[in-house]
């Protein structure tokens, strides 16, 4: 049979971490679960008998930082998102080719959206969020309906919501800025690899309360420095007060396996390397393989080539199993010749240079003033962005972070672009292909608002919806297009692929109450009316965990489109009409396609369900496919 996909199913939603969660404690603690009125539950008597002497507690008086609304921020981060991503080809840069993406919508939603495809793939995440100092716009959640929220904020429903600036008037100032944060920040993390890590830019207003927070999602052991950034050079401010003159970044590794890289400088003592085993790679010295801190989760045995057993030092290794694993296969780390020791080689070109330091000088990484000077030379003179940050800062943060081909560079809070315009640069600059993940919320641009005027004005001049989004854009377009002109021999991936946030393309049931005859009618198609094939196996690629910028084949059988996703993994056929003929020339194409590509894993197919002329056909279909071993067969 072919199963009918619904809006509630696994397969059509974003990732549900809470069951993630509750899957890893059963993993580790069956004992852990045990069933409630409302379903599965976790029994916390029995978790105080696990922990031993620890304490579990829900008291009031316990160190952290609480606030009203902290409980339902952390809800809100754990539930799964009802929307989509619909592809924007006609406003993107090479949309083909590109392994870029920006996307227009509510960052909440979008990171929850990205947890399948993307959760532990990302490198680097560096963001520049609403400082709170009183002018900043902060983004009200809504627990039950964040998408529906989303539409009423940005005015693409009527009757909307303006959006305002959080006013230190308001009674819950830092409260509103926490909950923002909050659940944006806990996602985030998933998002990092294990060698990711991420750099927040931030002012005086919120670092206290940013760091408590972040020690708590990204655990303050992995704290790796609160750098102060010199953002502008003049004095400024009035008699009796201080000139500012600075920002803070905070710095957090996602884990041990993240390593900071050293600030190029000429090693002058050469002289503790060698290179006794010829190694390809250069002169090396040996390095520590131990843990300066306890690390009771770094912990466990190796195994040498011959079989011998190392045990681990007290505080444990310096990184996880499968990274120690990676080493010794690269050669980085090696064994003694009575291999009771574990040696690691450190590279003379690879970590010769200066420990990093934690004040960054305008001079050597820019100032907003050298932001609003980059914008200017790329939107003729003007600068409609309000205190942009300057390209060699996230240039500097990608160096630091090892960044390497291939690797993702994200920014959810993307503003002016400068994250997009960097990694361009960078990539440039050092021959590299590192992708990018922009978002930025389509706010609202007011011309009455004499700070939002001339950003309001150019995208008059452009022709473009009055939003910070269509700038963001633009930005990416002129930076690109800039690179390409200076050097086109060069093969730097200019381009981004452009989705907006949106409602999912799957009808939810919905019923009137006083009309259900109306309700049973309007919902005989499973899909939203208006939705295009491309829309549909975009919300495909999202649920199913695959990369939105993977390359999709197609194919026609019996005058239909088939597409072949993640080599064979995923089939898809959007059709809108499937009769009694089709099927067996539909089914031997797909079955004949997917041996061809022989995928890794299972396959699954999907078609739309109101495609069908009858059962019939549907149920041939779904026995030919299984029969041939494909067993996942979906209809939507």
């Amino acid at each position: 049979m072919m199963q009918k996909l619904t809006a509630q199913d696994n397969e059509t939603q974003s990732a549900n971490i809470t069951m993630e969660n509750i899957a890893q404690l059963k993993a580790l603690f069956p004992e852990l679960l045990t069933e409630s009125a409302s379903g599965v539950a976790i029994n916390v008597d029995v978790l105080k008998q696990l922990v031993g002497d620890a304490v579990v507690t829900d008291a009031e008086e316990k160190y952290g930082l609480n606030w009203h609304g902290k409980r339902r921020a952390r809800q809100i981060a754990l539930t799964p998102s009802n929307g989509t991503l619909r592809p924007c080809p006609d406003e993107s840069v090479d949309w083909d080719t590109t392994q870029n993406l920006m996307i227009e919508g509510d960052n909440l939603e979008v990171l929850k959206l990205l947890q399948k495809s993307y959760a532990g793939k990302v490198k680097l995440i560096s963001i520049d969020p609403p400082y709170n100092t009183g002018k900043d716009f902060v983004y009200p959640d809504n627990f039950q309906d964040n998408i529906k929220n989303y539409l009423e904020l940005t005015g693409q429903v009527e009757g909307g919501q303006k959006i305002s600036s959080n006013t230190e008037s308001n009674g819950r100032f830092h409260t509103d800025w926490l909950n923002m944060m909050y659940p944006r920040l806990k996602l985030a993390r998933n998002l990092l690899g294990a060698d990711g890590v991420i750099f927040i830019t931030i002012d005086d207003s919120e670092v206290a309360n940013l760091k408590i927070i972040c020690d708590e999602i990204f655990g303050e052991e992995n704290l790796k420095g609160l750098l102060i950034w010199q953002h502008s050079l003049q004095p400024k401010g009035y008699s009796g007060t201080f000139s500012v003159h600075h920002n803070y970044i905070l710095c957090y590794q996602k884990s041990d396996d993240f390593e900071l890289v050293n600030l190029d400088r000429t090693d002058e003592h050469n002289i503790n390397y060698s290179n006794p085993d010829n190694d390809p790679n250069g002169s090396w010295r040996t390095g520590d393989v131990r843990n300066a801190l306890y690390r009771p989760n770094l912990i466990y045995q190796i195994t040498t080539p011959s079989g011998k057993t190392i045990e681990p030092p007290p505080n444990g290794w310096r990184w996880s199993k499968e990274t120690i694993a990676a080493k010794i296969q690269s050669g980085e780390i090696i064994f003694s010749t009575d291999e009771t020791r574990i040696i690691r080689k450190i590279y003379l070109n690879t970590l010769d240079g200066r420990t990093p330091e934690t004040i960054l000088f305008g001079k050597d990484v820019g100032t907003t003033r050298d932001a609003a000077g980059e914008i200017k030379l790329l939107f003729d003179g003007s600068v409609p962005f309000d205190t942009p940050k300057p390209t060699r800062l996230i240039q500097h943060l990608i160096a630091l972070s090892g960044a390497k081909n291939q690797d993702i560079v994200m920014d959810f809070f993307a503003g002016s672009g400068t994250t997009g315009q960097a990694v361009l640069d960078y990539n440039f600059a050092n021959r590299l292909h590192l992708r990018t993940i922009l978002v930025q919320l389509p706010e609202p641009l007011d011309r009455e608002n004499k700070d939002q005027r001339d950003a309001a004005n150019y995208c008059d001049q452009l022709g473009k919806a009055r939003t910070i989004a269509e700038l963001t854009k633009e930005r990416l377009r002129r930076s690109g297009q800039k690179i390409k002109t200076e050097s086109p021999i060069f093969d730097v991936d200019i381009g981004f692929r452009v989705f907006k946030l949106a409602t999912s393309n799957i009808r939810a049931w919905n019923p009137e109450r006083d009309n259900l005859e109306k309700t049973l009618f309007a919902h005989q198609e499973h899909l939203l009316p208006g939705r295009i094939a491309a829309d549909i196996l975009t919300e495909l690629l999202l649920k199913w965990g695959v990369d939105l910028c993977v390359q999709v084949e197609t194919r026609v059988f019996a005058d239909k489109e088939i597409c072949a996703i993640g080599g064979g993994v995923l089939f898809a056929c959007l059709s809108d009409e499937l009769t009694r003929d089709d099927i067996e020339p539909l089914a031997a194409g797909i079955c004949a396609w997917r041996q061809e590509l022989s995928p890794s894993g299972d396959t699954t197919c999907v078609f739309k369900d109101s495609a069908f002329v009858d059962d019939v056909a549907k149920t041939n279909l779904a026995a030919i496919l299984q029969q041939q071993g494909i067993e996942n067969v979906r209809s939507l």
